[in-house]
This record gives structure tokens, sequence and C-alpha cells, in this order.
């Protein structure tokens, strides 16, 4: 659910970006990604794995990744479209399922490998919720 919400965002930015403001391909594919990359990174880190990780440093090593995909992807997103001709949406798609892939991998094995289920959901989740035994148990 979490790359399907940043999907959403990063191909709506795209449209919005690509139709609306009539930017070329490759800039509205870039500009949609950095949203969508804001959007997953805090979602995965709070609900998918539940990191109490330090946010610098998980943030510095997506940013390093990103390092990697970002010109790569925008680069292909260029190449396919501006290039070759094929549809920009096709072409946005293959890179989102690409960066889905290739985003989750690191995340879950790099950026978050020490830190899993380590936030307060997760010591909840873990402990059970204070407020519930209470409830069940009135005395």
């Amino acid at each position: 659910m979490v790359a399907a919400s940043a999907g959403l965002i990063q191909i709506s930015s795209f449209a919005l970006f690509n139709e609306v403001l009539h930017l070329k391909a490759w800039l509205s594919y870039l500009a949609a990604l950095v949203l969508s990359v804001l959007w997953n990174f805090t979602i995965n880190r709070r609900y998918t794995f539940k990191s109490a990780s330090n946010v610098p440093r998980a943030m510095a090593l997506v940013f390093a990744y990103y390092l990697v995909f970002t010109p790569l992807s925008t680069w292909l997103e260029r190449a396919l479209t501006a290039g070759a001709g094929w549809n920009e949406y096709l072409v946005t798609g293959i890179n989102m399922i690409l960066n889905f892939t290739t985003e989750f991998l690191f995340q879950r094995f790099v950026v978050f490998r020490d830190s899993l289920d380590t936030n307060d959901l997760a010591v909840k989740s873990r402990d059970g919720d204070p407020s519930e035994k209470n409830s069940e148990n009135p005395s």
C-alpha cells in the first residue's frame, strides 16, 4: 500500500507537471520522483519498517541510493521518450516499478536493517497497549 500511495503521488504529480505545466517529460519525472521519495521514506520508516533509526543517517543512506538511481532513471526517461519516442507514461511506469523494487530492497537490507521494529508502534504491538489491558481488567 505504501508503494501504491507513493506511486499515486508520483503519477499524479507527473501528470500535473507534464500536462498542465508542460514541462519536458524527464523534468516532470524528476520533480514527481522527489515528491514520491519524501512520502515513501516517511511512511516506510514509520509504518513498514517501524524504525526508530537516526533520521539524518537514514535519510543520508536514501540520498546515496538516489544519487545513483536518479541520474540513471532520468537518463532512461529521456532516452526512451525524447530519443526513442516511447510514451512518457509507459516509461514513467517502468521507472516506478524499478524504483519500487530496488528502493524497498535497499531500505529493508541497508537503511533499516538494524532498526526494524524499534519505534513506538512496534513496541506497543509487542508489549500490548496498556490502555487495552486496563479496560479488560477494570479492577
